[in-house]
């Protein structure tokens, strides 16, 4: 029985180790720069720009933001899945308005590295992205 607990908790630990390795793959996979935080006229908002960078093939986790974010595609194509709509496919030059709270994600559809740029009007003090549950 008690051979048997060792066994489980070493799986355990193996499975979470393979898990954090995906999740930091996915992170060198997908890159946020921050270029922009500021305050803005509007009582308790803010606004934030951020590029992010996909390589080839990679995928965001699903997840939301406290305010609306803008996405502008500066290179490449992107798939953006938003909870309860279809997919949409943007290429460089077109953008995309995201609501607040909607839960989505975006994929690099192209060959080559793809990019955006995120403009986010966001509530003052909160984490631009909000991982899904």
């Amino acid at each position: 029985m008690r051979v048997t607990r060792i066994i489980a908790a070493a799986l355990m630990i193996a499975g979470s180790g393979l898990s954090l390795d995906h999740s930091s793959a996915q992170q060198q996979q997908v890159q946020r720069t921050d270029l922009l935080q500021s305050d803005i006229s509007i009582p308790g908002r803010e606004v934030s720009q951020v590029r992010v960078d996909f390589e080839p093939g990679a995928v965001s986790i699903k997840h939301s933001h406290p305010g609306e974010e803008v996405a502008y595609v500066i290179e490449g194509s992107l798939e953006y899945q938003l909870e309860g709509r279809q997919p949409v496919t943007l290429k460089a030059g077109e953008t995309l308005f995201i609501p607040a709270g909607t839960v989505h994600l975006a994929k690099n559809v192209s060959n080559g590295k793809s990019s955006e740029l995120a403009t986010y009007i966001l509530e003052k003090g909160k984490p631009t992205v909000v991982p899904a549950k």
